[in-house]
């Protein structure tokens, strides 16, 4: 049962970032529906990034309690990554500050 809710997760957090970028334009694909970070907030190799992947950058800031119930798929656990946040977000301080993991740049 729990794979199949982290499962039905991991879904509805793909589906909305496919339809928020699925086409591209000049203007900024997250509408209401989808809570990004403001870009400034990302180092510059994040902002510099295609803009899935700075935008999932985005996502995984502004959502941190949803993608930490999303498992990685990728076999990164043997890294250490306990789910998709991590993948995104390598600490997140007291003070606010966050410390980045590079692995979803590759």
């Amino acid at each position: 049962m729990k794979h199949l809710t982290s499962f039905a997760l991991l879904a509805s957090v793909l589906v909305l970032l496919l339809a928020t970028t699925g086409c591209t334009s000049n203007t900024t694909p997250a509408s209401s529906n989808v809570k990004l970070a403001p870009t400034s907030v990302l180092p510059a190799r994040m902002q510099n990034a295609p803009t899935t992947v700075r935008e999932a950058y985005q996502f995984a800031i502004a959502n941190p309690d949803l993608l930490k119930q999303v498992p990685c798929y990728c076999g990164c656990n043997a890294v250490g990554h306990t789910s998709n946040y991590a993948c995104y977000v390598k600490e997140a301080k007291p003070d606010g500050t966050i410390v980045f993991d590079d692995h979803a740049l590759g």
